[in-house]
């Protein structure tokens, strides 16, 4: 089943890239003109706790802290980066990660190497055993990383059974509005950070 799973990350992240190009082309000029600089690369940890870049649009103010999801100060956030995170716009250019294999369409939310309490949960579930996700059974079931024991355990239930079906129903949730976009009040937002390994106060976006 993984195999066939990450033949539908490829198939779908490919496509989705073509697709979509437009609209990455679009954004990308209007991020130049909300903050100068339309992307940043920011450090999560992946399968097997394995460090990678992952790659996002920017939307918050350069220079911002980098605190945890339900840290973050709305005040940092941009117009337009506050409506990239409510409609998940924001989440487009991951399609490249998942195409190379860091991500998964479906699978738990890639944490920042910082958030240690979120990690001793998910390393006590072996959460890492698979791909992180842009969506999955936390998302669409809005669980956020405030609360990192829930959150280990929502993302153990969701690898536990996890098939095709379920793949394509959390696909369909998110892409329906089920699953909850980067709404600061929310607090599902993740902190950003400039691309080095290990974040510590500020981001360079």
């Amino acid at each position: 089943m993984h195999t066939f799973i990450r033949i539908l990350d490829i198939f779908f992240s490919a496509i989705g890239l073509i697709l979509f190009s437009p609209l990455i082309g679009l954004l990308t000029i209007i991020g130049l003109f909300d903050t100068g600089s339309p992307f940043f690369l920011q450090y999560r940890l992946g399968k097997h706790k394995r460090p990678f870049r992952v790659l996002k649009f920017r939307t918050m103010k350069v220079g911002t802290a980098s605190v945890g999801t339900h840290e973050v100060d709305p005040a940092q956030i941009t117009r337009v980066g506050s409506f990239l995170r409510a409609s998940k716009l924001d989440e487009l250019p991951q399609l490249w990660n998942v195409l190379k294999g860091d991500m998964s369409l479906v699978g738990p939310r890639p944490n920042l190497p910082v958030q240690h309490e979120l990690i001793e949960e998910r390393e006590g579930l072996d959460v890492y055993r698979a791909r992180p996700g842009i969506t999955g059974l936390a998302q669409v079931s809005k669980t956020d990383m405030s609360t990192p024991l829930l959150l280990a355990r929502v993302d153990d239930k969701m690898l536990r059974t996890m098939s095709v079906g379920a793949y394509f129903k959390y696909i369909f949730m998110t892409l329906t509005g089920s699953g909850m976009g980067d709404r600061v009040e929310k607090g599902v937002m993740q902190g950003e950070h400039p691309n080095h390994p290990l974040p510590k106060t500020h981001q360079s976006h």
